[in-house]
Parts: C-alpha cells; sequence; structure tokens
C-alpha cells in the first residue's frame, strides 16, 4: 500500500508495432469523499475484438465483487486471451490539494489528464494504439475533440455509458474498480497515532450510511480528518465546520462556496485589504 502518493501499475503485454491495437479508459472513484480516483486503461488488438465480447466484460457496476476479480484476473495472467492494462492511482491528498490550490484544477481536467496521461504512456511503450474508446468527463463532443487535436492518429471515441457499450471500456473500468476497491480495503493509515483507526468506510460516497457515520465518528478538533479524506468536498467541509474548531483568519475572508458542476468546496480569497501586520507597524508599500 502507497497512501499519499499517485503511482501506477502496469502489465508486461506488449504487441508489435504492425499490430493495430484498441484501448479504453474508464475510472473509478471520482465522486466519494474517502479514497484515490482510479484510472484505468486496457488494450487489445483490434482482431480480438469478438473474443474480447465473449469473455463476458461489462460496466463494472453492474456486476458484484467476485465477478469483477474473476474478470480481472482474466486480465492479469492472460490465460483466456492477451489483454495489456495499465492502472493510475491518483491520492485522495492530490485532489484536495489540486481543487483547493489558489491555481485551482477541477476535477474534470485532472479526469482529462489522467486519460491523456495513459494514452501517451502507453504508446511511448511502442504499441500501436488505432482505436481509442473513453466514458466521457463532460461534454462528450468537447472531450473527444480535445483528444482528438492531442491524437490525430488516433480514432478517438468518447460516449457517456461507455463503460456499457464498449468490452473494452468495461475491461478498463473492472480494473480501476478491483484497484480501489483494494487500496480501501487495505489502507493503513500514515499519521502517527491512527494505525488502530477503524477502516470501515463504507462505500466512500457522503451518502453512504457508513461512510457518513464513519466521518462523523473520525473529525479531529484541530486537525479535521486522516489523508484517506478528500478535504475539498463539500460534506466533509460541513463536519469539520460542525465539528471542529472554527478558525478566523486575520487577512480576510475564508468563506467556502457551493459548486454548480460538483459538491466541492473552494476557498474564497478577498484581495486588497492589508495584513494587520503591516498596520500595526505603519508599514506601507514601497
Amino acid at each position: 500500500q502507497m497512501e499519499g502518493v499517485n503511482y501506477s501499475l502496469d502489465s508486461d503485454v506488449t504487441y508489435d508495432a504492425s499490430e493495430p491495437v484498441m484501448m479504453g479508459i474508464d475510472e473509478a472513484g471520482r465522486g466519494p469523499a474517502l479514497g484515490p480516483m482510479v484510472y484505468g486503461a486496457a488494450y487489445c488488438a483490434v482482431a480480438d475484438k469478438s473474443a474480447l465480447e465473449k469473455i463476458g466484460f461489462k460496466d463494472s457496476k453492474q456486476i458484484d465483487d467476485a465477478t469483477r476479480e474473476k474478470l480481472f484476473e482474466i486480465m492479469r495472467t492472460g490465460e483466456v486471451m492477451k489483454i495489456g492494462w495499465t492502472i493510475t492511482v491518483i491520492s485522495p491528498e492530490e485532489l484536495s490539494w489540486k481543487m483547493l490550490d489558489l491555481n485551482r484544477t477541477n476535477l474534470n481536467e485532472i479526469s482529462h489528464n489522467a486519460a491523456i496521461d495513459l494514452i501517451r504512456n502507453t504508446i511511448a511503450k511502442g504499441i500501436n494504439v488505432a482505436e481509442v474508446y473513453v466514458d466521457t468527463v463532460g461534454d462528450p463532443g468537447k472531450y473527444q475533440a480535445k483528444l482528438q487535436r492531442l491524437f490525430p492518429k488516433v480514432s478517438i471515441t468518447v460516449s457517456k455509458k461507455a463503460d456499457s457499450l464498449y468490452p473494452i471500456v468495461s475491461a478498463a473500468s473492472i480494473g480501476a474498480k478491483v484497484t480501489r476497491d483494494r487500496v480501501l480495503n487495505s489502507w493503513v493509515f500514515k499519521e502517527e497515532g491512527l494505525p488502530s483507526l477503524s477502516t470501515q468506510f463504507g462505500s466512500g460516497y457522503p451518502s453512504d450510511p457508513k461512510t457518513k457515520a464513519w466521518m462523523q465518528a473520525n473529525v479531529d478538533k484541530v486537525f479535521g480528518f486522516p489523508s484517506v479524506v478528500r478535504f475539498s468536498w463539500k460534506p466533509c467541509q460541513r463536519i469539520m465546520e460542525k465539528s471542529a474548531v472554527q478558525v478566523n483568519w486575520a487577512d480576510g475572508d475564508n468563506d467556502v462556496a457551493d459548486q454548480a458542476d460538483r459538491d466541492v468546496a473552494q476557498p474564497k480569497l478577498k484581495f486588497g485589504s492589508r495584513f494587520r501586520y503591516f498596520a500595526d507597524n505603519d508599514m506601507e508599500v514601497c
């Protein structure tokens, strides 16, 4: 387990440069308030498209844990057919930092960048990526045009419910979901004094009563939550506002605002007012 950092997992599957390959991309853990967001890619020879369909890959959210594990084992071992895969784990700390930073990166952009890196890294391995299928984040037309500009030699398809429409995206979805579940199930808190803290997180979604109960029971009045929690999520902010010590900042307004596209909080910054230290000491701007 590698908490607090981003890392990638790669299969050792390779293809001859002359073999056209199709690739699917999907994520797991975009909406939860706990744990990482995981991006997965799966790829196989375009000639094996029909064989892939017969294996039974479907949207990871529509099958149970045991079936997901079985299908991922097929991908991992290659015993049934040759399928390559690569997975990127984006830590909750990274998500919180990017979404609360002054130069904020929203969740859509983080997701797009993860998908772009998966495509680039696969091509860099010498694999002839001819077709890419992506489950959309945001407007599918704009997202597809963005990817097509970056990869003009690749046939790009971005659509809603791509994990239900294209088995190669389903395979990517399963890899991402299995990885995220394993990360959460084996989570070890890196913060000192917390090794015995419960890891019964539930699904990680704020609407899950088990997740909500865990967050309410484990908020620290001074430090907030352990790093498994995404501080940028509005439900987490609400719990801290209710249960933690309130802080009044001397340098201006530090309220949080709702976002229309995500249930995420972001600090408002007020510029123009002087820090009290400078006013008290009659210091002026040179």
